[in-house]
């Protein structure tokens, strides 16, 4: 059966020889990228084009077509080469267009060399891009894979060759347009075939029943039903390398990364026995700095979990649909309803499920075993953003001198393997705001019969979620402040009050509600007017440029009309100019205001303070259950660190 992927989905490959099928509307120039385990191509030589057709293991078209078959032979590739990039460009300075906006999107397919279609993808959401990176073939613990990427560039092959690490990327692509245009010429459009067109649909994710989404995705981790963290959404800068997809830009990059030699990979782990999967090592992915090949670990290690899990549903789904089947056919022959060779038949029917069941289970559990002793290895291994809080690392904390790529929210795993759970990582900053919901949903019926002590443990959530915020920014860039009407959160806004972390006494009543509202809403129209001026560095001597995060606890109660509005207006507009919201309060009961707060609720990511399986992941569905990150009861550990927050906050000044 053919998977149809979607972008940042990856997909196991069980040959090694393959074939790679494009189609297009116009002629496209396809080529390709040899990179070694740093990601890095190392010269001229590492790169398949029409100038250049062929290298171990690989072979591209000679020239612009709008249909093109690449060979590939995984088998032959040298051992330096860990990684196999599909580029595909529009041709420059021989007419046609010029953007793959102004095209029908191209279409990809994996095939065996018998023609059977292992994976297809369909490259949505280019605009301006003139060229991009349409999949890749990657070794990941031994074995090959092929992830769908559809990663534009604006500034064509230059630029795409340059960000793989290739000094010579200018001359190689004025080269690669030159041969082209001197060839296209003879360049022969091939027609369409009916098969060529059957998948030219968007591929749309899976979406939760409550929202949009991705995990790990926007903001780097599985989007809530609601609106779940895919792809990797990264707030790069202009000049970076842009990919949209259908629910947004999405960047793969990472914002610091230079077109520099990564540092080098950590060393390998001892060899495997015989027969034996290898050895896991924590930061065996690429990436240009530790953190980035652990972040894209984890990301990984979230994938084949998803992936395994959904194969074995599928064939625990196949197995029952089998044996539904076999006894319709038994039951419908009336000669078989009675005596033994009906029974024998239901027998041999309930005896293939249990078969295909158990061979299913057994891969699952193989898949678990190997993920379950990577997870071992990188554990440890993580920096203080995407620690647990039991982490020891959290002993030796100090200050950081940069913000982090990315932060940990939580922990997700599913019900086949509920011991297993693959951090959940937000990118930074924060694209969207969070609701700590402390009512009662799902699985948390039956925890806390007591609404009372949920909505406690809901504010200690949030206060976990600002403190860990607080601690992995530099002294000064990042702003707390509270909003608690009737004081009802006290208990657990202590920690922050008493070191002194917040901006502010938390806001108490409504004057002091429509105070911090005011004044938040207030810095939002300064910065956004100053931005959309050109005119940042105008903005009022006074006013504080850091990050902020708003904790608003009991809402709705205490908020009249404007606070409403002026709160949707936060969630809205503020992320994109550094203001954060974070809600703690009851979903259903929030619900009974009204549509009002809809477009509110719908404008943050949901999160819980006890397990919930409320997250779905756009490639297969699954519900994933989160649990938070919270301190361990008894620990000193989040004093510990306020309080060098504090002190580091108090000398910044």
């Amino acid at each position: 059966m053919t998977a149809e992927l979607v972008r940042g989905q990856n997909h196991p490959l069980s040959q090694a020889r393959l074939e790679i099928r494009v189609s297009a509307d116009k002629p496209i120039v396809a080529g390709a990228t040899l990179s070694d385990e740093r990601g890095k191509v190392q010269g001229v030589e590492w790169v398949a084009h029409p100038g250049t057709p062929t290298l171990p293991g690989l072979e591209v078209s000679r020239q612009a077509a709008a249909d093109h078959r690449l060979a590939v032979d995984l088998g032959a590739m040298p051992e330096a080469v860990h990684r196999v990039s599909v580029l595909l460009a529009l041709p420059c300075g021989v007419g046609g267009p010029v953007q793959f906006g102004a095209v029908a999107a191209p279409f990809v397919a994996v095939t065996g060399l018998d023609g059977t279609e292992i994976a297809s993808y369909t490259i949505t959401g280019l605009e301006a891009e003139s060229a991009v990176v349409a999949l890749e073939l990657y070794r990941r613990q031994g074995a090959w894979k092929m992830r769908a990427v559809g990663q534009g560039y604006a500034g064509g092959l230059a630029e795409l060759l340059a960000d793989q690490g290739l000094p010579q990327a200018h001359q190689l692509a004025g080269g690669i347009n030159e041969a082209v245009a001197q060839g296209v010429a003879r360049s022969v459009q091939a027609p369409r075939t009916s098969d060529g067109d059957r998948s030219r649909q968007a591929a749309a994710p899976a979406l939760g029943p409550d929202q949009t989404g991705s995990p790990y995705g926007a903001q780097g981790a599985p989007e809530p039903r609601q609106g779940y963290p895919t792809g990797s959404a990264d707030p790069s800068a202009a000049t970076q390398p842009s990919a949209s997809g259908a629910g947004g830009p999405i960047d793969y990059s990472h914002p610091r990364r230079q077109n520099a030699a990564p540092p080098p990979p950590p060393p390998s782990a001892p060899p495997a026995q015989p027969g034996q999967p290898a050895r896991p090592v924590a930061g065996d992915a690429t990436g240009w700095s530790m953190e980035e090949r652990l972040y894209n670990q984890v990301w990984g290690m979230f994938e084949d979990l998803a992936r395994t899990t959904a194969a074995y549903r599928s064939a625990v789904d196949f197995a029952d649909s089998r044996m539904e089947k076999e006894l319709d056919q038994v039951l419908s022959d009336p000669r078989s309803r009675i005596g033994g060779q009906g029974d024998a038949a239901r027998e041999t029917a309930r005896a293939k499920h249990t078969q295909l069941v158990d061979q299913a289970r057994m891969v699952l559990d193989r898949d678990l075993a190997q993920l379950t002793a990577e997870i071992e290895v990188v554990e440890p291994a993580l920096p203080l953003a995407f620690a647990r809080w039991d982490n020891p690392v959290w002993h030796g904390y100090r200050v950081p001198m940069e913000i982090p790529m990315a932060l940990r929210l939580g922990d997700l795993h599913l019900p086949e393997c509920p011991e297993l759970r693959i951090p959940m990582l937000v990118r930074l900053p924060l694209e969207r705001g969070l609701w700590i919901d402390s009512g009662r949903s799902g699985s948390l019926d039956g925890v806390y019969s007591d609404s009372h002590d949920l909505r406690q443990l809901a504010m200690e959530t949030a206060v976990a979620h600002a403190a860990r915020l607080l601690a992995v920014y530099p002294a000064g860039e990042f702003t707390v402040h509270a909003i608690d009407p009737a004081g009802s959160g006290a208990q657990a806004l202590a920690p922050l009050v008493q070191t002194g972390v917040l901006a502010a006494p938390p806001a108490i009543g409504a004057a002091g509600v429509s105070d911090v509202l005011a004044r938040l809403t207030q810095r939002v129209d300064l910065v956004q007017m100053a931005v959309r001026g050109g005119a940042a560095d105008s903005l009022p001597p006074g006013l504080d440029t850091s990050e902020q995060l708003l904790i608003v606890n009991d809402f709705p109660h205490g908020f009249d009309d404007r606070a409403v509005t002026q709160l949707r207006y936060l969630a809205d507009e503020g992320p994109a100019v550094g203001v954060h919201l974070m809600m703690v309060a009851d979903r259903e009961e929030a619900a009974g205001y009204g549509p009002l707060l809809d477009p509110l609720w719908r404008s943050l990511m949901r999160l819980t303070p006890v397990p919930d399986d409320h997250l779905a992941d756009p490639w297969v569905g699954h519900a994933w259950t989160y649990e938070p990150c919270l301190v361990p009861h008894g620990s000193q550990v989040l004093q510990q660190v306020l309080t060098q927050v504090a002190i580091a906050r108090t000398k910044h000044r």
